[in-house]
């Protein structure tokens, strides 16, 4: 019922304006991300897009990024707007000598969700494109970066110069787009989830957004022993609520409502009631079940909606 709500629900494209862009320009740009963040950039091609977070010195996540080459030497990222002050200053303070320049580029570009038909009609102007998740391709001075699907609702971004019209196609709210990254069960890192989260926590090393073998960069140690040596206890997941959720709220198991078990990490309203959102909570409650938020009803959780690394 959830998928055909999706088909017939999460068509046409959104203007995503929670979306802030920093842009790295500079010979050693790529080489200066690929110091920072949790993904490989060194070995970024023009074809591909990456999902990488930016950690603290205790790997827990100050900002995630989806970041893409526009050339060889002009990288952009897209992360939270609410975040990208604090971490534009926070990444200037590691550029020392490096060859590059960091700027917030939010104003210069606009972004676009493309969800079902949409993503797949723009995907198909592309002569060869394979679009398959985190792919990238250009269309003249415009990118289009292909995304994890959503109950099986293709997903594009489109990234265009602030001056170029916005694309044709259905008009979709912000608000189904919001809903529909929540289905997707991919995060974005908010305020309210800042440094709260090490990156295995919100599965990302199950998507797509950390390397283990790319080296160091700040709180790599922490990272790589949570996978290593078996001392997550975390994982996130998809959660159902008759009453409003948002994020950083704190969730609790029904037997201890003192001390929390979890936290919702994104929601978005559903469009057929109610509320969906991704939280991140310990294995064993959700194995337990009877999870709620303080004084509310119990949630309705079900696993991420795709394999998880040590099931791969």
């Amino acid at each position: 019922m959830i998928i055909q709500s999706m088909q017939n629900i999460l068509q046409g494209v959104a203007p995503l304006t929670h979306f802030g862009l920093i842009r790295a320009q500079g010979d050693d740009a790529a080489k200066f991300l690929h110091g920072q963040l949790t993904n490989d950039f060194s070995l970024l091609g023009l074809s591909e897009a990456r999902l990488a977070g930016f950690c603290n010195a205790k790997g827990r996540l100050q900002a995630s990024f989806i970041g893409f080459k526009r050339s060889p030497t002009d990288l952009l990222l897209l992360c939270s707007q609410d975040l990208l002050t604090t971490t534009l200053k926070r990444l200037n303070m590691f550029v020392m000598r490096a060859k590059l320049k960091l700027s917030d580029a939010s104003a210069d570009f606009s972004v676009y969700g493309l969800a079902g038909s949409a993503a797949e009609n723009a995907t198909n102007k592309i002569a060869s494109y394979a679009a398959t998740t985190w792919s990238k391709a250009d269309l003249d001075d415009q990118n289009i970066i292909t995304l994890y699907p959503a109950d099986g609702v293709p997903r594009a971004l489109l990234i265009t110069p602030a001056q170029t019209p916005a694309p044709e196609g259905e008009a979709l709210s912000p608000e189904l787009w919001a809903w529909g990254e929540v289905r997707s069960g991919i995060a974005t890192v908010s305020q309210p989830i800042f440094e709260a989260l090490v990156p295995q926590m919100l599965n990302y090393e199950s998507v797509g957004g950390v390397n283990f073998k790319k080296g160091c960069y700040p709180g790599q140690e922490v990272v790589a022993r949570s996978q290593f040596r078996g001392t997550l206890k975390r994982r996130a997941y998809l959660a159902h609520a008759d009453l409003p959720l948002q994020a950083g709220q704190e969730l609790f198991t029904a037997v201890d409502t003192s001390q929390p078990c979890g936290l919702v990490v994104q929601a978005a309203a559903a469009p057929t009631g109610g509320f969906d959102a991704i939280v991140s909570m310990q294995i064993s409650a959700f194995e337990a079940g009877g999870v709620r938020a303080a004084h509310g009803p119990l949630l309705s959780l079900t696993a991420a909606p795709y394999p998880l690394l040590a099931d791969i």
